[in-house]
């Protein structure tokens, strides 16, 4: 197990869950709420992390898949009932996200929009924001070391909420909890790591040491998805694939780009439901393909970092490995339709994730790189 200090205080390795308590008081949490999903209740982990809490620790299962301000209004609420002090955001990125999400406006006057990034929420958010502890269960979002949180909100807009103040205090990140992640979850949140990775490189902000732990991640994601995708009681894989993932979260700060600004444009319909990893592994190769003559000599560093040949073409290569995941191959085949595009088309240019692309997209290049997994 080792301990990182970063931009989030990190306990890292297996077993490491068994430090919840000694991070409890570091956050000086005395009454927690735990957020996590009804599924991770299934599989025992919620108890797991609440024999580690004080008796009687509430708990605040209901997260949909793209986490909305209902939800978060709902799970205020039992935060306020209940006289809590700080919050276990357990799960993937949902679960994290809404914490954040509450650990702000248990603190700050509503609405939640008053907070997004491109309204000009950045600098209203203070200090005062509660304290998260934040497990993750997926390697994945990489959002328990991110200063963001999306969220869906009553009128259909998925904003981005984004603060120094919205890192977590403290993230376990335990590779034992990921073992019970199916094959297809595996795919997901691994590709959506990627992703993050790639994003995060490419993006024109200058930030060599966000880059260099971008590269070392994707390499470690590139080398061991496949093997925990095929075994995934692999410890040894699940270890590489959440330091990437927690690699990908570290990068954050670096801008994402047209993937991103599109899949969260995506994740914001309400029908259908879309799973954010599955929408980025999709988009992963045509956005590569459309930035490739504006990023230099990055997608050769990139190619180096996770052992492709060099002649090799990287989108290529990740399409390639979408089909070997089963990942599905288009928009389409997950329920989106044609009617439906313009109106992703104009979330995508308003997201905040569009501005760091590393090549300009305007309406036209969105709609055809939507056009193209159709």
């Amino acid at each position: 197990m080792s301990t990182i200090t970063y931009l989030t205080h990190v306990e890292f390795g297996v077993g490491s869950l068994a430090t919840l308590p000694a991070a409890l008081d570091a956050a000086k949490i005395t009454n927690p709420l735990i957020v996590s999903d009804p599924g991770l209740q299934r599989l025992g982990l919620v108890d797991r992390v609440t024999a580690l809490c004080p008796d009687d620790t509430p708990v605040f299962l209901d997260v949909p898949p793209n986490p909305t301000e209902a939800a978060v209004l709902k799970a205020l609420a039992i935060y306020q009932t209940e006289d809590c002090d700080g919050i276990i955001a357990l799960g993937g990125g949902s679960p994290i996200d809404l914490s954040k999400a509450v650990a702000l406006l248990a603190t700050h006057a509503g609405p939640l929009e008053t907070y997004a990034a491109i309204l000009g929420g950045v600098a209203r958010v203070t200090p005062a924001v509660a304290p998260v502890i934040a497990v993750p269960t997926t390697a994945g979002t990489g959002s328990e070391v991110g200063r963001a949180a999306l969220i869906t909100l009553d009128d259909g807009r998925k904003l981005g909420f984004i603060s120094p103040y919205l890192f977590p205090r403290r993230a376990i990140c335990d590779p034992e909890l990921t073992l019970a992640l199916p094959p297809s979850l595996t795919a997901s949140t691994g590709l959506d790591a990627l992703s993050h990775c790639v994003e995060t490189f490419l993006s024109p902000l200058f930030n060599p040491p966000a880059e260099a732990i971008a590269l070392d991640g994707a390499g470690r994601i590139w080398r061991n998805i496949e093997r925990a995708f095929a075994d995934g009681s692999d410890i040894a894989a699940r270890t590489e694939m959440m330091m990437g993932s927690l690699e990908g979260g570290l990068t954050f700060q670096k801008g994402l780009g047209a993937i991103h600004a599109l899949s969260h444009a995506l994740g914001g319909l309400k029908s259908p439901s879309l799973h954010h990893g599955t929408l980025n592994a999709i988009l992963l190769p045509g956005v590569l393909r459309f930035n490739a003559a504006s990023v230099g000599d990055k997608l050769e560093r990139l190619k180096a970092a996770m052992g492709i040949a060099a002649s090799a073409d990287l989108a290529d290569e990740v399409d390639a490995l979408n089909r070997r995941l089963a990942i599905p191959q288009s928009l389409g085949a997950l329920g989106v339709s044609a009617e439906q595009l313009d109106g992703i088309v104009d979330g995508a240019l308003k997201d905040h994730s569009n501005a760091t692309n590393p090549r300009k997209a305007a309406r036209a290049e969105y709609r055809a790189l939507l056009d193209a997994v159709m």
